[in-house]
């Protein structure tokens, strides 16, 4: 080291003031770590940063001098990460930060051309027959429609997720989704595996889900009665609650007429002839 670097080195205090100016406060800068001659004239300062934060961070301060002087100059003074200092995480674009269920409301994605997942829609050819199968059965009108490895992902992603055969509830369902009768099946070869179900009693209402795909709500099952040993509750009465009931007064009973003296209704008056048969009946004595 020459003579005249020894000058730089020996600029302790110096260092530490242009640390104290750079730090949010005085108390931040710790001891002097060393110094690093960075090339001829020029020397870094190395103090200890004490700011909750930042540990394992340097306040780094660069001297210089001119030729043949005696004065130590302050070229920069920075806060750098040491060999061991805490770090935050490497930088990456937003665009590729984003994972599945980020997007919110109003939130756009970035327009990626070369995305493996799609391929270029169809483009019209001019024969009737093939534009027509193409646009209005295949619904291939769009600038660019699934590739194949596209619909493997969305395959490999949908069974193996929370509505293919795997979870709990398929597993202990009765019958699978291919025999319900709110299944709606997907049109082209993805409709040979999924189906999309309309059962607003399912979990799985609105989604897609695998034919061997199960669940509680299946179309055509049915939870068997059974009989109940618990006895029915006794009437309820309420004690404490006085209710008042008008009670119809009970009809007289009728008053019988008087019969007049004489003989009576059945009996033939005196100057009423009898019947020749029944007097003679009336005089014969009985029979033993």
């Amino acid at each position: 080291m020459a003579v005249k670097e020894a000058l730089l080195v020996g600029a302790v205090e110096v260092a530490r003031a242009a640390a104290v100016e750079t730090a949010e406060e005085p108390g931040h800068v710790g001891e002097h770590l060393g110094t690093v001659v960075d090339a001829e004239r020029l020397v870094s300062h190395r103090f200890a940063c004490l700011a909750p934060g930042y540990r394992g961070w340097e306040f780094t301060v660069t001297l210089a001098r001119v030729p043949r002087g005696r004065a130590a100059t302050v070229c920069e003074s920075v806060l750098l990460p040491g060999p061991d200092a805490l770090l935050g995480a490497p930088w990456v674009p937003w665009a590729e930060r984003l994972r599945p269920g980020d997007i919110g409301p109003g939130d756009v994605l970035p327009f990626r051309a070369d995305d493996p997942r799609l391929e270029p829609g169809w483009t019209p050819s001019g024969d009737p027959e093939l534009d027509d199968v193409a646009i209005e059965e295949l619904a291939l009108a769009r600038a660019r429609v699934l590739s194949p490895a596209g619909r493997d992902e969305a395959a490999t992603r949908w069974y193996r997720g929370s509505h293919g055969p795997t979870t709990p509830g398929a597993v202990a369902s009765a019958a699978p989704c291919s025999g319900c009768g709110f299944l709606v099946p997907l049109q082209g070869s993805l409709g040979t595996v999924f189906g999309v179900c309309a059962n607003e009693w399912s979990p799985d209402d609105g989604r897609v889900v695998s034919l061997d795909h199960g669940c509680g709500a299946h179309s055509e099952t049915d939870v068997p009665p059974v009989p109940s040993d618990w006895p029915a509750p006794d009437p309820l009465v309420d004690e404490t609650r006085l209710e008042l009931v008008r009670i119809a007064a009970a009809p007289e009973a009728p008053v019988a007429e008087a019969v007049p003296d004489g003989p009576a209704a059945d009996e033939p008056a005196a100057d009423e002839p009898v019947a020749e048969g029944l007097a003679d009946a009336a005089e014969e004595p009985p029979v033993a």
